[in-house]
């Protein structure tokens, strides 16, 4: 039609997915899986339930492809399902972190670790700190972070989240503040300990 400019890349694939193309969404999810996986994995912090959010966000885009008529993000779309699954599964296992560090409390308890034991000892114990910090964050501070931790740019972040581009900075050092100024009080609870 004259008139009507070239749908993009995404659009193309997008149209495909609507009409039912297998190949559209393989695409799609070769694509984008990596960094879907990454970003639950770091919310997360467990590889088999980041791969089930990740699923779970493809499963909804095949299911309910992103409607004709509008420029989407489906980068940023699939990373904030993503984001919001990883979240509400980490808000429904609050006594996550507990476990985690009961856990690693009894092993030690067993016996001296072993040096190489402590060092993963260690990373296991700062992974839990993170996921207890965001697990306290704001929800849209959350997705903040970890999407700009997935490599989203300033522009893609507003798009994804809903906000003005100008608003991103701001929004993102808070989100920053908030979480450097929490997590810098549990070191000192664990300090005071």
């Amino acid at each position: 039609m004259p008139g009507r400019e070239p749908l993009s890349q995404t659009e193309a694939l997008l149209a495909g997915l609507r009409a039912g193309s297998q190949e559209a969404f393989e695409t799609i999810f070769r694509e984008h899986y990596a960094q879907v996986f990454a970003v639950a994995y770091r919310l997360l912090g467990s590889a088999s339930e980041a791969e089930d959010a990740a699923q779970e966000a493809f499963l909804r885009l095949y299911e309910h492809p992103l409607p004709a008529g509008r420029n989407h993000n489906l980068r940023g779309w699939l990373l904030r399902v993503t984001t919001n699954l990883a979240y509400n599964a980490l808000r429904s296992r609050g006594r996550r972190r507990r476990r985690e560090e009961r856990a690693l409390t009894e092993a030690q308890s067993a016996g001296q670790p072993a040096a190489g034991d402590s060092m993963v000892a260690a990373t296991a114990d700062t992974a839990a700190k993170v996921r207890g910090v965001l697990a306290r964050l704001p929800e849209r501070q959350v997705q903040l972070l970890l999407l700009r931790q997935a490599g989203l740019s300033y522009a893609e972040l507003a798009g994804a989240l809903g906000v003005a581009p100008g608003s991103i900075g701001t929004l993102l050092a808070r989100a920053e503040r908030a979480f450097r100024d929490l997590y810098g009080e549990l070191e000192e609870m664990e300090h005071d300990a």
